[in-house]
C-alpha cells in the first residue's frame, strides 16, 4: 500500500486512533464510516502488516510517575554514525526516545527523563560515551499532540 492508496477509511482510522486509540472500537468507526466493525478490523490489521501504525504508544505522565525531569537532549553526531547512533542511544536507561534530524548542528534530539540532576548526568556521561557531543539540555514542561489534520475527514463526507 503506498500512501495513494490510503482512502477515506484509512485515513478515518488512522486519525481516529491518532486521538484515542486505547478508548475507539472499531464498532464506533464502523458506525461513522457506515461500513462493518470486521471491516474496520480487517483495515486496522492491514495497515499494521503494511507498516502504517508501527505501534500504540502510552502517554504517561512521568512527574506523577516520580521522574521529575523530563528533558531534550539536543545533540550533534557524525552524519555517517548518526543512525547507529541514534539505535544504540535508546538502550541507555532513562532515554525514551530518540530523534534524527536531517539537518542542522543538533542532528539527533532525545528524549531522556530522570529522578534527580545526577540522575541526568549519568545519562549525559553515557550518550558522550557512544561518541555524541551535546549541544543543549532542556526540561520539558508539558508536551501536546493532536492527530494529523490531513488524516481528517470533513463531516459531511459521511453522511
Amino acid at each position: 500500500m503506498v500512501a495513494d492508496a490510503l482512502d477515506e477509511l484509512d485515513r478515518y482510522i488512522i486519525h481516529s486512533l491518532q486521538r484515542d486509540a486505547r478508548n475507539t472500537s472499531a464498532r464506533e468507526i464502523a458506525d461513522v464510516m457506515d461500513v462493518s466493525p470486521s471491516t474496520v478490523r480487517n483495515r486496522i490489521h492491514r495497515l499494521e502488516d503494511e507498516g502504517y501504525i508501527r505501534g500504540y504508544h502510552l502517554d504517561l505522565d512521568y512527574e506523577r510517575a516520580g521522574f521529575q525531569l523530563y528533558t531534550l537532549i539536543i545533540c550533534t553526531a557524525p552524519i555517517p554514525e548518526r543512525e547507529r547512533l541514534a539505535q544504540d542511544a535508546v538502550e541507555v536507561p532513562g532515554v525514551i526516545s530518540v530523534r534524527e534530524i536531517m539537518t542542522g548542528a543538533g542532528n539527533v534530539h532525545i528524549v531522556a527523563v530522570g529522578t534527580d540532576s545526577d540522575d541526568l548526568s549519568r545519562i549525559g556521561q553515557d550518550l558522550n560515551a557512544l561518541g555524541f557531543e551535546i549541544v543543549d539540555e532542556d526540561i520539558v514542561r508539558n508536551e501536546y499532540v493532536h492527530p494529523y489534520h490531513g488524516f481528517a475527514i470533513e463531516e459531511n463526507s459521511t453522511e
